[in-house]
């Protein structure tokens, strides 16, 4: 990748001392005082790079490399080009991203912007809020009546924390963020400009007169070790709550309606829309761009295809996918029957081709 201007320049390694950190055997022992400065893709890596290769889509770019080295299953070693020192693992991409965990730690979450130890001069705190010592309040953030900040916790720029929301440790909020109605646990990450805590879409269709609003009075439960991409909006509850379960990932820009309990470790890409008062177990993981309709329930383990719309509950550990969405083995075969007969048809009457 291109010089990390943003973050802490890594400091350099030895191929021998990067063989011990992710449990790699290099294969050419000589070259264990060699020394690379840096992480890079393949196609980017120069001589002073580390760089992975595991994917076969990818191996044009293993074979044109100039990175100085490269961690490598065995079954792919011999690809590897004899410049390149090589690091046998059995799951290169794994110990990449653990080394990168180990020399980029000051990205692996957001970061105090402006350097504040304390409160900015500009923040707006309101006198019964209580923030335990170590918390951060960046310009122009607001935390309103009774609310409750844990140590450690971050308030970005320009965010806005209502009245008796409670924050744990060790969090945090993303510039231009607004949060209400919500308790949020501890070592949560929230990015910038998300909205949680809003009303849900609640109305009582009244006919040609308009339609009658629904209370929203319940919360948002987030609970700890959650992330929660930019702009995304998650819905307080109606009468029951929304719930975010321990350890669930979320990307940017995803729709949570009101009552929804996701499960814990959930894996949620961008743009996904969750309708109201559905349930999704644990470990779960739906694909961008997928739209699940109110009131379904989708089991433990299962897992959506991108672009997908559910209208219909999905058991523990289903694969499903397609407009509307169903096992995906059935959705293939459909669309194969389908391809089949257009080439059929187009093969019998072939003055059809090309025309609308």
């Amino acid at each position: 990748m291109a010089q990390p201007s943003f973050f802490q320049k890594p400091p350099p390694m030895t191929l021998a001392a990067i063989a011990a950190a992710t449990r790699a055997t290099l294969v050419d022992s000589s070259r264990g005082e060699q020394v690379v400065s840096g992480l890079a893709s393949l196609d980017e890596a120069g001589p002073m790079h580390l760089a992975f290769f595991d994917n076969l889509k990818y191996v044009d770019q293993l074979t044109a490399t100039k990175a100085g080295a490269c961690l490598v299953s065995p079954r792919f070693e011999a690809s590897v080009p004899a410049h390149v020192a090589v690091l046998r693992i059995a799951q290169p991409f794994r110990a990449f991203v653990q080394l990168a965990r180990q020399l980029h730690q000051d990205a692996l979450r957001p970061q105090n912007w402006f350097g504040y130890d304390g409160i900015a001069p500009s923040a707006i705190i309101d006198p019964t809020a209580r923030l335990e010592d170590g918390v951060v309040v960046e310009p122009l953030a607001v935390i309103g009546a009774h609310a409750e900040i844990g140590a450690g916790t971050i308030v970005g720029a320009g965010a806005v924390i209502g009245p008796h929301v409670k924050i744990g440790r060790d969090c945090n909020v993303g510039a231009r963020t607004a949060i209400q109605c919500a308790l949020i646990g501890n070592d949560v990450l929230i990015h910038p400009a998300c909205s949680i805590g809003q009303d849900g879409y609640g109305f009582l269709f009244f006919g040609p007169d308009g339609h009658l609003k629904v209370p929203q009075t319940g919360r948002v439960l987030i609970q700890n070790n959650v992330e929660i991409g930019a702009g995304t909006t998650i819905d307080r509850g109606s009468l029951r709550d929304t719930v975010i379960g321990e350890g669930t990932k979320i990307d940017n820009q995803v729709q949570i309606g009101h009552n929804v309990t996701i499960g814990r470790h959930c894996l949620l890409a961008a743009q996904i829309g969750l309708a109201g008062s559905l349930t999704i177990g644990d470990n779960v993981a739906l694909g961008a761009k997928v739209g699940i309709n109110n009131h379904l329930k989708i089991g433990d383990g299962a897992q959506v295809t991108a672009m997908s719309a559910v209208k219909d509950d999905i058991p523990p550990n289903g694969r499903w996918g397609g407009h509307f969405a169903k096992p995906t083995k059935q959705w293939f075969r459909e669309i194969v029957a389908v391809e089949r007969l257009v080439r059929d048809m187009t093969a019998t009457n072939p003055k059809d081709e090309g025309q609308e």
